[in-house]
């Protein structure tokens, strides 16, 4: 079994690598998801499983008979964010297939159908919404706003998917399809340390702090760096940085998490004052009301800053996902199965990261598995989990797949 990981993991580690960086840009229909996709059904075929790709893009791999029913399916996502690590989506592609090959090697029969998904577009990289694949198949984003995505260049999502070969126009929700998923467990490289200071390689999901993004755009008037004098000015920048200072601030006192990491400026010249500061923010908290307390906090302030700098500021909500639970009788049947055959103790620990598991929780029973992760480093080149580790994490998958689809 160790081997096949290495082996996988091999030949998908220079797919959509920068060779500046170091970090991955394999975003959604792209070239460099093109490959991901293509090494997804070289993998499938090794091993005898039916690929198919459903009606929102996402690929599936089948062992048995899908149509049955009732099916244990297990997975990830292989895009990633802009210079990205190697192991935030693509560990758990690698090691659901991995997995399998270890229940061979176990003599183990699902009596269940099982597959392996690669969920589409979950980073929202290009068109600037996460889990684009999996909120398509569950409903949560109709085909009316996904046709409304554009990506830096100016191209839709459809338009995207038509030119990399897929049928846009079939996009929407796919109720048949998750009807026939029994249950859904993601594994995922640790986004945190938490595990670092136990002596637990794997640990299991208790939950997913709710998170969005809002899109701030200061506006005020664009001129001359070096003939507007600095009391004439109306400056969308600096009411920005000080939102930013204020969002930083406010997020730490509720122990919550507040970012703004991407930024437009207009006209974007070293010698002109900007007309436009557009601002992304992403936050998270614990709990509903924690985050939206969080949001207006940083809104006000961002008004009150740009009232200060005679600018305007308009505030849109561009996506949200609600505290997610995962089904408590699934996370303690991971618990109970990892318990009896490992010497170790399985934590459960909520994260404050976003999954496909996160949005399929809304439509089947979901549960997710954490490979630790030594540095706590996530969506940067310096992400890592040791090669150890990672084989743990295989071995507990499989365990899991073997005592829900074997029995």
């Amino acid at each position: 079994m160790p081997s096949s990981f290495q082996e996988m993991w091999a030949e998908l580690l220079p797919l959509g690598r920068d060779p500046g960086s170091g970090g991955y840009r394999r975003f959604a229909w792209t070239p460099a998801d093109a490959e991901c996709r293509a090494w997804f059904r070289a993998q499938a075929a090794a091993r005898g499983l039916a690929c198919e790709v459903d009606r929102n893009g996402n690929q599936w791999a089948w062992l048995g008979d899908p149509a049955a029913g009732d099916a244990v399916v297990t997975g990830s996502h292989l895009d990633s964010v802009p210079d990205g690590g190697a192991f935030d989506g693509p560990l758990g592609v690698v090691s659901a297939f991995a997995a399998l090959d270890e229940l061979r090697s176990r003599g183990a029969r699902p009596s269940r159908p099982v597959a392996v998904v690669n969920f589409g577009d979950e980073e929202g990289a290009r068109f600037g919404l996460a889990c684009a694949g999996s909120r398509l198949a569950a409903g949560v984003l109709t085909p009316e706003r996904a046709a409304a995505l554009r990506d830096a260049d100016g191209v839709s999502l459809p338009q995207a998917m038509e030119r990399a070969g897929h049928d846009a126009e079939a996009i929407g929700p796919d109720d048949e399809r998750l009807a026939r998923v029994g249950v859904f467990v993601e594994l995922h490289v640790e986004q945190g340390r938490h595990l670092e200071d136990t002596a637990s390689p794997v640990g299991v999901a208790s939950s997913i702090w709710p998170h969005g993004r809002w899109r701030f755009d200061f506006r005020g008037e664009a001129n001359h760096a070096g003939t507007t004098r600095m009391g004439d000015r109306h400056d969308p920048m600096p009411a920005f940085a000080a939102t930013v200072l204020a969002a930083r601030e406010r997020a730490a006192a509720a122990g919550a998490r507040a970012t703004f990491g991407k930024l437009g400026v207009l006209p974007n010249g070293v010698n002109a004052v900007p007309g436009l500061v557009r601002a992304w923010l992403d936050a998270r908290a614990a709990d509903e009301d924690t985050l939206g307390a969080l949001v207006g906090a940083i809104e006000r302030a961002a008004r009150e800053h740009s009232a200060a700098e005679g600018v305007q500021v308009a505030l849109t909500r561009e996506s949200f996902t609600p505290v997610v639970d995962f089904a408590p009788a699934l996370r303690d049947e991971l618990v109970r199965l990892l318990a009896a055959r490992r010497a170790y103790e399985v934590p459960v620990l909520p994260t404050g990261a976003g999954h496909d598991a996160g949005i399929l929780a809304a439509k089947v029973p979901t549960a997710m598995l954490f490979v630790r992760n030594p540095t706590g480093v996530s969506h940067s080149p310096a992400e890592h989990a040791r090669e150890d580790d990672c084989v743990a994490g295989v071995e507990a998958l499989a365990d899991v797949l073997e005592g829900l689809a074997c029995r």
